[in-house]
């Protein structure tokens, strides 16, 4: 069921309770899950929090903490699945469940005891009617009471015609009804896309209440610029989202220049800005910078000879010295860096290059450290997926999430470096499938596959570094080749998982076009392949287009893939 009032519904109903909170391991949810724990410590409400990564981790965090919890709180997982199916809670149970994975499971949309959507409404959401999905079993029963009275043979005779027709006919409209449902459902449930940023549902729910904070409003500006890394919305969405902020930040961080309210030297500003799309450029050279975004790095086609010189003549163009432009940023002779954005842009649009400016958010705290929203989300996602061996996935939840605190800055600068080696890695990794030709088309989709062996493949076993490195190789492929076909076919990802296990994970991606609605059909074609051919799969990620799959079932599992989308 929908929540339509997020305070009453919610949160008053859980201020008196103890509360578990089952939190995803992605940056929205994190953002979120901060929102939400600095209300709870304003109001002195019990929680426990838990880390979860996948389906089989929920169930048994869920088995483990039943008996002491009424009221669960989920971040980012258990919208589009049949919750009450999965964990088979007790009846007195109510999950409150704040997730951006859509299509939102009907099952969960149509209880209305246990299950308590806290999804904005104005999403494009375009949920079956009730009764499309659902049949009362009264209407199914039949009415077959044979009424024994003493009436003559041919009258009963009759009325047994009768019966026999009604019922056909019964049978008739709930096999039209069945397979109604069924096209009505598959519609439904084909694409696998992502709504609002829930860090921002929880922000609102925060401002409703007059309790937000200038930290709060930073978390949800860090949740939908994951959204926006990540490629979960369009460009329309992202831009109405930054709008709805920008008047948030204009409000929290309006002072007037009087002597009263100047704000003191180590004071947090969150400033809107219309900045470069470069990754970390200000925490790195530009140089470094330049040759490590997905975008500059596939328009120059930076893995070929001749992309290196395209480099050389942007950098000339602009007039920037290379002393200059591989240095640190901060080091960069102040002149050349009050004018840098005009005169990237101005550089950008002669070599074609529209998208190189922004819109986005940074913080200051103090005169010392600036942070654009997009740093913080790279050095929290390379913190939760680090590859380190000794510490467990909750030690790394834990230390992303400690990374958001302002109180934490060295933990958000060691985060930072962390993301600087993923972000090489990636382009040496999309370099060296480019160079040996390792993206083929299998017909209906491009393949890739990752062997073992190759440098920094255990980066991206995880699910969020491998979705990140095939969206950007799905990117650079496009500015690459020649074939106009190829240019509009989605991609299938594999990296190894698990060397003693056999696995690997593999992603879909949706095509790179500039009409794209980012929905991805790849969640229901996994599904589909896995069972038509009983692949040994693991569906356990809360992005259903992200598998585990055992390496010597790959090639039936790919055959089958191929069959269903021709």
């Amino acid at each position: 069921m929908f929540v339509s009032d997020f305070r009453r519904e919610f949160y008053e109903l859980v201020q008196s309770q103890r509360v578990l909170l089952f939190v995803a391991s992605d940056v929205d949810a994190l953002c979120a899950c901060k929102i939400l724990q600095a209300l709870f410590q304003c109001d002195h409400v019990q929680y426990t929090l838990v880390p979860v990564s996948g389906w089989q981790e929920l169930e048994t965090a869920f088995l483990e903490h039943k008996e002491q919890f009424r009221y669960f709180v989920l971040i980012n997982c258990g919208a589009n699945v049949d919750l009450l199916d999965i964990l088979q809670p007790d009846e007195d149970t109510v999950f409150f469940v704040c997730d951006t994975h859509r299509p939102v499971n009907v099952v969960n949309v149509y209880n209305d005891t246990q299950i308590k959507l806290l999804i904005k409404q104005d999403d494009d959401l375009e949920v079956p009617a009730y009764d499309d999905i659902f049949r009362d079993e009264e209407e199914d029963e039949d009415h077959s009471g044979n009424d024994s009275d003493g009436s003559e043979p041919s009258e009963k005779r009759t009325r047994l015609e009768e019966e026999i027709v009604e019922q056909t006919m019964k049978r008739r409209q709930r096999r039209e009804w069945e397979a109604r449902r069924r096209d009505i459902l598959f519609d439904y449930e084909q694409y696998e896309y992502h709504g609002t940023s829930s860090a921002m549902v929880m922000f609102d729910l925060a401002w409703m209440m007059s309790k937000d904070l200038n930290d709060m409003l930073w978390w949800a500006i860090v949740g939908l610029t994951d959204q926006w890394v990540q490629d979960k919305i369009t460009q329309m969405k992202y831009v109405t989202d930054v709008g709805i902020l920008q008047r948030h930040v204009s409000r929290h961080n309006h002072r007037n220049e009087d002597e009263e309210n100047t704000l003191s030297v180590d004071c947090t500003r969150i400033s809107f800005e219309y900045d470069l799309c470069l990754a970390l450029y200000q925490h790195w050279s530009l140089h470094d910078s330049l040759c490590n975004t997905s975008y500059t790095a596939a328009r120059f086609k930076l893995w070929s000879v001749h992309g290196q010189k395209q480099l050389q003549e942007f950098l000339a163009d602009m007039g920037l010295p290379l002393k200059q432009v591989k240095q640190k940023f901060q080091s960069m002779d102040i002149s050349l860096k009050e004018n840098l954005r005009e005169m990237i842009e101005e550089s950008a649009n002669k070599f074609g290059m529209k998208g190189m400016r922004v819109q986005t958010f940074s913080i200051h705290f103090g005169f010392k450290h600036k942070f654009l929203a997009s740093d913080v989300v790279f050095a929290t996602m390379s913190l939760m997926e680090s590859p380190e061996k000794d510490s467990s996935g909750t030690d790394h939840f834990i230390q992303a999430l400690d990374s958001l605190s302002r109180s934490n800055l060295d933990k958000l600068y060691l985060g930072l470096e962390l993301a600087k080696k993923q972000l090489r890695a990636t382009q040496q990794t999309i370099a060296s499938c480019l160079c040996t030709n390792l993206v083929i088309s299998q017909g209906p989709f491009l393949y890739c596959s990752l062997m073992e062996g190759t440098p920094d493949v255990m980066l991206f076993s995880k699910p969020a570094s491998l979705s990140l490195l095939s969206r950007h190789l799905l990117k650079s492929f496009v500015c690459s080749t020649k074939n106009r076909r190829c240019k509009l076919l989605p991609l299938v990802m594999a990296a190894p998982l698990s060397v003693e296990q056999g696995t690997v994970t593999m992603v879909g991606i949706p095509p790179e076009t500039d009409s794209s609605d980012r929905k991805n059909f790849f969640g229901r074609a996994f599904e589909k392949a896995a069972e038509s051919t009983s692949s040994r799969t693991l569906h356990n990620h809360f992005d259903l287009s992200v598998i585990e799959l055992k390496a010597e079932d790959r090639s039936k599992f790919l055959d089958a893939l191929v069959s269903l989308l021709s």
